[in-house]
């Protein structure tokens, strides 16, 4: 289908893809107690987002959300509850040091900036997990890396959260369908615009590289 009406198509097809990987999203986070199931079903949902992102449309989602949720529902909630933790230790020194003197408020500024840095790191976690399949000592040291060298699609990864947020809060009816599911898209296609950066940076270095051993 061409022109206005396969826009159209092509827009409610979205429409109810996402709807869909939103509603197993929910479904499969209750089934893991909401603290056990959020993270395997949130790599679960990032790993389709990837797929038909990079042109894999015809996949059949609910066997391979299944499939991904119980391959990694494990080395998820390993790395996700450990960033809860790290995140709860980081709100808990910013919450120390904001009821301190002036003298100790000094480090404010610094540690504001290191949540922050922490927090925009995690959002390039687990679509490495899924783009990458790398263990997760890697994946953590990997994201920091990826946020430092991609300040447009960390930058693109905010603004489009932001905008979620006040879509989402504008038409609340909107939450419990399209509330994961596009901030999930958001955060996939930002990172994959990273990854691909990166690894023509890395491709041209290598290529450069084996130019200069040959000239030798």
């Amino acid at each position: 289908m061409n022109g206005i009406a396969g826009g159209f198509y092509k827009i409610s097809e979205w429409i109810m893809k996402l709807a869909y990987i939103n509603f197993l999203w929910i479904v499969f986070t209750l089934l893991g107690a909401i603290i056990f199931g959020f993270f395997p079903a949130y790599t679960a949902m990032l790993t389709i987002v990837r797929k038909w992102i990079i042109g894999e449309a015809d996949i059949p989602v609910f066997k391979t959300f299944f499939t991904v949720y119980k391959k990694e529902f494990f080395k998820s909630n390993c790395i996700g509850l450990f960033l809860l933790l790290l995140g709860y230790i980081l709100y808990v020194d910013i919450s120390i040091v904001m009821e301190a003197n002036s003298i100790i408020n000094l480090i404010t500024f610094p540690l504001v900036i290191i949540i922050i840095g922490f927090f925009l790191a995690s959002c390039y976690t687990f679509p490495i997990i899924v783009h990458y399949e790398t263990k997760i000592g890697q994946a953590l040291k990997n994201s920091f890396i990826i946020m430092v060298l991609s300040p447009f699609s960390t930058t693109m990864m905010i603004i489009g959260a932001i905008a979620i947020y006040f879509l989402m809060t504008a038409i609340p009816g909107l939450l419990p369908f399209f509330g994961a599911s596009t901030l999930a898209f958001i955060v996939m296609w930002s990172a994959l615009l990273a990854f691909s950066k990166i690894e023509k940076r890395q491709e041209s270095y290598t290529l450069t590289k084996a130019e200069q051993v040959e000239a030798q």
